[in-house]
Order: structure tokens, then C-alpha cells, then sequence
């Protein structure tokens, strides 16, 4: 939808910018344990979610008119995966800890992530209104985190059922 709103308005007015980073690290984080892992259910999904949020950072910096910040934050984003590549790939030479360590980061970034919307919760319970409230993500947020919770149950593996 905000994707829909951009192209319509050809404005990025009332659109935040870091869900979509923060949506886009954690793909990559997840694609990287997935080849890890050599899980191709987590590679299919998180790279065709990385696209996606690719795309969705386009259109924003394509339509915002600050596009410097944008910009910034996006290459602070690719300096912190490279780091993170480099520390995983090159500091970690036993691939059972680097599948432990990277489960454990991508767990926590994403718990983090389901975190972040707990101002608008605290918005909406002092207001008393749910405008600020997107339904249909909030309903397809839960319905991933529990398929993802079921899937990682059915593996066995504590990172992606966390």
C-alpha cells in the first residue's frame, strides 16, 4: 500500500523510510543463513522479499525530495552488511558457530523488528483511535510470524521459530 501511495501521489509525504531498511537487513540477514543453511524455502522467500524492499527503497528515493538522508541511510545500511558479511564469512571459520551466532543475530533483528511498532500501540491505547494502525499488515504480519514459527517448529530450529 505504501508502495501504491508513492506511485500515486509521486510524493513519499507520511511514508517512513526505516521500516523499509530495516525490513531489507533482515531479509539478507535470513537469505544469508538460508544459503547457510542450504534451506531453499528461506532463500526463495527472503530474496524475493530483499527485491521487493530493493524496490520499495527505489520508489522512495526516487520520489522523496531530500534525497541525500535517503541515500545516507541506504549506504550505511550496505557498510553494515558488509561488515556483518565480513565478520560472519571471515572471523567465523566454523560453520556450526556461524550458523549459531547468525541465527541468534537474525532472531533478535527480528524480534526488534515486531518491537518497533509498540509507539503506535502506545499511541493507540492513549488516543483511543486506530487510525494509526495498518489491519491488513498487522493481520499478515501475524499470519507470517506464525507460519514462520510453525515452519521452524516442523525444522527444528530455534532461530526461525523465535
Amino acid at each position: 500500500s505504501d508502495l501504491r501511495q508513492m506511485l500515486a501521489t509521486k510524493s513519499v509525504e507520511n511514508i517512513q523510510f526505516l521500516p523499509f531498511l530495516t525490513t531489507d537487513v533482515n531479509n539478507l540477514s535470513w537469505l544469508g543463513y538460508g544459503c547457510l543453511k542450504q534451506d531453499w524455502t528461506l532463500i526463495a522467500v527472503n530474496t524475493i522479499g530483499a527485491a521487493l524492499q530493493t524496490l520499495y527503497i527505489l520508489a522512495y528515493l526516487y520520489y522523496s525530495p531530500a534525497k541525500r538522508p535517503v541515500l545516507l541511510r541506504s549506504l550505511l545500511l550496505l557498510a553494515v552488511l558488509a561488515a556483518g558479511y565480513g565478520y560472519f564469512t571471515l572471523l567465523i571459520a566454523d560453520t556450526r558457530t556461524r550458523l549459531a551466532r547468525l541465527g541468534l543475530f537474525c532472531s533478535v533483528f527480528t524480534i526488534s523488528m515486531y518491537l518497533s511498532p509498540l509507539a503506535d500501540l502506545a499511541k493507540i491505547v492513549r488516543t483511543k483511535s486506530t487510525r494509526c494502525l495498518s489491519f491488513p499488515l498487522t493481520i499478515a504480519t501475524f499470519l507470517a510470524s506464525t507460519s514462520w514459527t510453525l515452519y521452524g517448529l516442523q525444522l527444528r530450529d530455534p532461530y526461525i521459530t523465535v
